[in-house]
């Protein structure tokens, strides 16, 4: 189950949401997962600094999978979510930040996978 997190600094419209969603929706398949698992969570309005000074528009992006996280697959995915945000946000390459995180736990459904 993959989960993409993400704090925007910026009001983010329904409109904007969904289009996130089936963008994001596409892209996890570049870390190998399918989109019929994957959860979102956008948080806009969010207060976010860097190097001491508040980022007008920025992103902080998670990215949690089941399993380990594979370099080539999560830098194509870093421009992914660069190109995504940059195209339905507005928000420059240069203030997203994007981490990722592999467990090989993940629990759903009174178990785990």
């Amino acid at each position: 189950m993959p989960m993409i997190q993400s704090k925007i600094t910026g009001t983010v419209t329904p409109e904007k949401r969904d289009i996130l969603k089936t963008e994001l929706g596409k892209a996890i398949s570049i870390m190998n997962k399918p989109e019929s698992y994957l959860m979102l969570s956008i948080e806009d309005n969010q207060d976010l600094f860097f190097a001491g000074r508040r980022l007008e528009k920025g992103a902080y992006v998670e990215v949690k999978i089941l399993g380990s996280v594979n370099a080539d697959s999560s830098n194509r995915m870093t421009a992914k979510i660069c190109e995504i945000f940059k195209s339905v946000l507005d928000i420059p390459g240069d203030s997203i930040y994007v981490s990722y995180w592999g467990t090989p736990n993940w629990g759903y459904d009174g178990g785990n996978f």
